[in-house]
């Protein structure tokens, strides 16, 4: 009898680990991987994040912080939101402004000769986002993309932790206009 409540126990406590682990994955964290170069040199490909899933559920969504967002169903894209609702972006001669405010963009590499758009104004709900690597990224400045409704934010991305010897903190702060 002793075997039986032995199996039982185990078999109790891989249950609530499971059950734990699930539920810390569907409403906490959840990781992701870094797929393509769109958000180069803050994030480099198949690097691997975690997503704080709960964050946005207490405070709304700021220009600079990085977020993973659904796309497509099953396709997920990481971006840095530029602008929330109400601002108005223009790109011009390669400089982003936020409400005719140049956007100081410390994490780009240098100017990224991007083409002239805008001037928008983002809507109610949504968000304007951008890469860091502005010539390789597919973003709101594409008609496919456009502004990411609020609601498809999957959450904030805070941490890298593969490769093991370039784990870090992900810095969400920007100078905002």
């Amino acid at each position: 009898m002793n075997k039986w409540k032995e199996l039982w126990d185990w078999v109790r406590t891989i249950l609530i680990a499971v059950v734990l682990a699930l539920l810390i994955r569907l409403f906490l964290f959840e990781v992701f991987i870094v797929e393509g170069r769109s958000m180069y040199p803050t994030l480099h490909e198949t690097e691997r994040l975690i997503v704080n899933k709960l964050v946005y559920r207490f405070d709304l969504p700021k220009s600079g912080d990085i977020v993973v967002f659904e796309y497509d169903p099953g396709r997920d894209f990481i971006k840095r939101i530029i602008g929330v609702a109400g601002d108005k972006i223009e790109i011009v001669n390669g400089q982003v402004y936020i409400n005719n405010i140049l956007l100081e963009e410390p994490y780009l590499l240098e100017n990224m000769e991007m083409y002239d758009y805008g001037p928008v104004e983002v809507p109610p709900g949504y968000l304007f986002m951008m890469g860091d690597y502005r010539r390789n990224s597919m973003d709101s400045r594409d008609p496919r993309v456009g502004f990411i409704s609020q609601e498809d934010i999957k959450g904030q991305a805070f941490f890298i932790f593969w490769p093991l010897w370039e784990a870090r903190v992900i810095s969400n702060k920007v100078q905002q206009p």
